[in-house]
Parts: C-alpha cells; structure tokens; sequence
C-alpha cells in the first residue's frame, strides 16, 4: 500500500488523528489497545493512509513508519 498520509514529524514515526506518535505498536489491533480503545467495541472506524480497514483486518494490518491513522468512534447524543 502507498503511504497517502502526512508523514510524522518525528523520523520514523506515525500520525494518529493528527497527531505525531513515535512508531511503536505493528498493527492497527496493537495501535488501538495501545489508545486504550475496545478493540471489541462498536461503533469504531479505522482509516490507514486514508482506506478504511475493514475490522477483520486489524490485527493483520501492519503500520510503518510514516503512516496516517485516523481513528473514529462514534457517540450517542448528536
């Protein structure tokens, strides 16, 4: 997969929402648990340089260096 995302501003590290991270966690699975985020839970939507990952895919879907994650959770309330 290309890398489409903005690279981290750190060498070797990743955006998330955003936000440079350094790279650590391998896979969109570990990035989650990583964020404290139910991996279980619904509601969750995970883009990796902007293609959504299909949730059966996290734990098998590697990050590398330089890759944008975005993370959406949806909230009850509007």
């Amino acid at each position: 997969m290309t890398n489409t995302g903005v690279a981290a501003e750190e060498p070797g590290g990743i955006t998330v929402n955003g936000s440079p991270e350094p790279h650590g966690p391998e896979t969109v699975a570990a990035l989650l648990i990583a964020h404290d985020i139910d991996t279980g839970g619904r509601g969750i939507a995970v883009a990796l340089n902007g293609r959504v990952v299909p949730r059966t895919a996290w734990a098998d879907t590697p990050i590398a260096p330089g890759d944008a994650v975005e993370i959406v959770r949806a909230r009850p309330g509007g």
